[in-house]
């Protein structure tokens, strides 16, 4: 095995969307080099419905995909096809915006308020742009899990993983995402394709992936306020983690365990145009979708 370097960390950062929701933006906005062929990533864990309960109303997409996985609460969805249901707690819905739909998602928290989840957002290739809509929605009791020996356990959402594939299919990015959970003290080694750009966000525990050998984490040298400072690199809660090149990632788990989506994908390596809810190639591709998104025929099928 080759085990992938980390390439760079980062924070979530607090963010609000759609009619006041707050979250954590993982990533997006920056350069869709980076993270190819993904594009943007949000944490929504939240316990206070006041910080949530309106929810994301009526809104467009074109030119992208949407994955959307929920840890605990619900989420109940509807679009401009006709298409109505509700993604509950384990459940994931990947969504093809693809030439245009417009939708709206409503989170409801469950008894304890809480209302946990993730939206990723992957991006179409240029031949995939204008491609008619869909919708994948799948339960938790349809995501496979399985085990290793050690303990750790692995839910594979999409793509193939210790020979189980996820329910979701036939996304253009050929991706792979999975939850995974290492148990305290494990170390431990993921096959990942070695054409794939890989990203792991941890959202419980923590533990490191740069040295897997030391679980209390490595020195290194990161800038504080202003002032180069050695310490320990503990990966820890909402962080996002960038490998380099390998067929392999790495971790060890510290004294809680460590919990994380591994996200893998090929990069589509084309020009990103990108505004809000659409992203196509060209900014003329962009400037048009806009002109039929504000004059009402943004929508091709339905």
């Amino acid at each position: 095995m080759t085990f992938r370097p980390v390439l760079a960390t980062s924070k979530a950062q607090p963010a609000i969307e759609g009619a006041g929701v707050h979250l954590h933006r993982v990533f997006g906005f920056g350069d869709p080099a980076l993270t190819d062929p993904f594009l943007m990533m949000d944490d929504f864990r939240n316990d206070d419905p006041r910080l949530y309960a309106k929810g994301f109303p009526w809104h467009p997409h074109r030119g992208i995909e949407t994955i959307t996985y929920v840890l605990e609460g619900q989420v109940e969805h509807a679009d401009s096809l006709g298409n109505r249901g509700l993604l509950g707690a384990g459940g994931v819905q990947w969504m093809t915006a693809g030439s245009g739909i417009v939708h709206q998602e409503m989170p409801f928290g469950n008894a304890q308020g809480q209302m946990h989840g993730f939206q990723l957002w992957a991006n179409l290739p240029a031949a995939l742009k204008m491609t008619a809509p869909r919708y994948q929605d799948v339960g938790a009791g349809d995501i496979p899990v399985e085990g290793d020996d050690d303990g750790t356990t692995v839910k594979v959402i999409i793509g193939t993983f210790w020979g189980k594939t996820g329910p979701v299919d036939g996304i253009a990015a050929n991706p792979m995402l999975l939850d995974v959970s290492v148990p305290p003290g494990r170390r431990k080694a993921l096959s990942v394709d070695t054409r794939a750009n890989a990203l792991a966000y941890v959202f419980a525990g923590s533990g490191t992936f740069r040295d897997a050998s030391d679980p209390v984490g490595i020195k290194v040298e990161k800038e504080y306020r202003g002032q180069e400072m050695t310490l320990r690199d503990r990966t820890g809660n909402r962080t996002l983690v960038r490998f380099g090149a390998g067929d392999a990632i790495t971790v060890q788990a510290g004294d809680e365990g460590i919990r994380f989506l591994l996200m893998t994908g090929r990069p589509i390596q084309e020009p990103v145009a990108w505004h809000g809810p659409i992203v196509m190639n060209t900014q003329e591709e962009l400037r048009q979708a806009l002109r039929e998104l504000n004059d009402g025929t943004l929508i091709k099928h339905g």
